[in-house]
């Protein structure tokens, strides 16, 4: 199982950053991701699902050769906020037929809760030092919510040290890209949705 340490800004105008990001990073992709998140219809005896449920991802996009690729993706996570930081211990894997597999998480008592649609673009952040992993960058539009940056960092274990390093990294882009502090959103996007439903 993969720790993803990450965190998401919220973005009043997306042009400059996406103008300092290309400074910054490599470009990597355009992309379109159309996300299902599968819950519990009711609490049932054996069967254990994190809070944020299984996603089901259906992606799509043109990488920076010009090539196009698609792909459905299975993932659900367990879920740690610091400090603005979100650490995820994550578990993702390739689907080959989404409505089989959604037919299955219907099977055993998940209903389909919440839909998210986002696009936008993706770079990757060389590190500075050679043990260190890259940064991921992505400028999304999400449907409903306006526009984010999400900056992460896969890493091989949740310890203390690893986390901490990662965290002054984040913030350092952060600021690199010039994006305050106070604009850094911690509730997840499903989370928002739902509020967004109950205005």
């Amino acid at each position: 199982m993969a720790v993803e340490i990450e965190l998401k800004a919220r973005l009043d105008d997306y042009a400059p950053v996406k103008e300092r990001l290309s400074l910054v990073g490599d470009y990597c992709c355009s992309y379109k991701k159309s996300d299902s998140y599968w819950l519990p219809a009711q609490p049932a005896a054996g069967i254990s699902v994190p809070a944020s449920g299984v996603r089901v991802r259906r992606e799509s996009g043109i990488d920076a050769a010009g090539a196009a690729h698609e792909s459905v993706l299975a993932t659900y996570k367990i879920k740690e906020i610091s400090g603005g930081i979100e650490v995820n211990n994550e578990c993702e894997f390739t689907v080959s037929d989404a409505g089989l597999f959604e037919a299955l998480l219907g099977r055993l008592g998940l209903r389909r809760a919440v839909r998210k649609e986002k696009e936008g673009w993706a770079w990757t952040i060389p590190p500075q030092d050679s043990g260190q992993s890259p940064i991921l960058a992505e400028l999304s539009q999400v449907a409903g919510l306006g526009w984010f940056l999400e900056i992460e960092i896969m890493a091989a274990d949740d310890c203390e040290q690893i986390v901490e390093e990662s965290r002054r990294r984040l913030f350092a882009l952060l600021e690199k890209l010039e994006i305050p502090a106070e604009w850094i959103e911690t509730r997840p996007y499903t989370v928002m949705l739902r509020e967004k439903e109950e205005e």
